[in-house]
């Protein structure tokens, strides 16, 4: 079994950044991709960013190219999710996820296990 735990989440406004942070405990995610996921109200999950068990391989939806990056510290059994140049569009709840299967990378069904998420607001 795995833990996830999002941290990071908070107010920001538009043009700034945040870095959301996700802790694993339990059996190791070091051999697990994993990915972030965003939802906001009334609206479905969507994916934001992956990377591969060893970091190798990063995607990312073309709505956050070139202002979102994802990483990962094995060692430690975390992810990160550095979000620059904000926009109110990106305001909602982030998730991140461990994915154990060799399925698409932007298909919540394809995900193992999932974090409670973090709040995201930006502010126009």
């Amino acid at each position: 079994q795995v833990q996830l735990v999002e941290s990071g989440g908070g107010l920001v406004q538009a043009g700034g950044s945040l870095r959301l942070s996700c802790a694993a405990s339990g059996r190791t995610v070091s051999s697990s991709a994993m990915g972030w996921f965003r939802q906001a109200p009334g609206k479905e999950r969507e994916f934001v960013t992956g990377i591969s068990w060893l970091g190798g391989r990063t995607y990312y939806a073309d709505s956050v190219k070139g202002r979102f990056t994802i990483s990962r510290d094995n060692a430690k059994n975390t992810v990160y999710l550095q979000m620059n140049s904000l926009k109110p569009e990106d305001t909602a709840v982030y998730y991140c996820a461990a994915k154990t299967g060799a399925g698409p990378w932007n298909v919540p069904r394809e995900y193992d296990y999932w974090g409670p998420g973090t709040q995201v607001t930006v502010s126009s």
